[in-house]
């Protein structure tokens, strides 16, 4: 059964959901607000929400240092796959070193690097994809540009918000820094800009949909935070933000679309 998969932000009162991942059934983002076909009364345009506060949220932890030179992941199966490839291979996954991998968009490149300290496993499943083709042709199917959620999601070649690679993994960092306290993962904190993440519909449901914020954002800590997008990557999604949402909401697809032509 597909489950619901939701990048959630609480700044206050509100909640605002950004949904995304393997398996993920993504909810239908709020009409814009359109004149009356039976009045002639004009309606003014909202006034832009002021910028969060962000000094009341914490920061990332530190990136927990491995102990072993290699881990075992695991990727068990999930189905339907949006785009069949192989799973990944499961053991001795290094746990040092970066990759470099260039979205190919047609609105520009975006250049990224992989942590493998981070998160190898997730860096592992990745890479595996990429090499298989996965991303190529795919849509960034979601923009949201709201204060204190400002991101791109990208990773799913159906482009409907569900699907995934036909397994998934468990969170890695910065879940896993709260080990020793795992009710302070609740506590939201600021993504900042460049960060590179997974979307998921819950823990340890990861699969191939991604997200790159190109604003400090705010989220608790259990999306999996597996590298950074270059400054010249960053340029690139500066101007799609800039573009905004299609029908001129916050939260949906971008007005300008934006293709994965290749991953590479």
């Amino acid at each position: 059964m597909k489950r619901t998969s939701a990048l959630t932000i609480v700044v206050s009162a509100t909640a605002l959901v950004l949904a995304g991942c393997s398996s993920s059934a993504e909810p239908t983002a709020a009409p814009a607000t359109t004149p009356s076909s039976t009045t002639t009364t004009t309606t003014a345009a909202p006034a832009p929400r002021p910028a969060l506060d962000l000094s009341r949220f914490g920061a990332l932890p530190p990136v927990p240092q491995p102990t072993t030179d290699t881990v075992s992941c695991s990727y068990p199966a999930e189905s339907p796959a949006a785009k069949e490839v192989e799973a990944p291979a499961t053991d001795n996954i290094d746990v040092y070193g970066n990759v470099d991998v260039t979205l190919s968009t047609n609105q520009g490149p975006i250049d990224i690097t992989l942590d493998r300290t981070q998160a190898p496993c997730t860096v592992n499943s990745v890479v595996g994809l990429v090499q298989q083709g996965y991303f190529d042709g795919s849509p960034c199917h979601r923009l949201t540009t709201s204060p204190g959620l400002e991101v791109l999601q990208c990773g799913d070649p159906s482009g409907s918000g569900r699907g995934g690679p036909g397994y998934t993994f468990a969170n890695e960092y910065p879940t896993t820094a709260y080990t020793d306290d795992p009710a302070q993962a609740e506590n939201p904190v600021v993504y900042p800009r460049g960060t590179l993440a997974m979307a998921n519909a819950g823990p340890d449901t990861n699969g191939s949909q991604f997200f790159l914020v190109y604003a400090d954002s705010v989220l608790p800590p259990q999306y999996t935070v597996f590298g950074t997008i270059s400054d010249a990557g960053l340029q690139t999604l500066d101007a799609i933000a800039a573009g905004g949402v299609t029908g001129g909401s916050e939260d949906g697809a971008p007005a300008n679309p934006v293709i994965v032509e290749s991953a590479a």
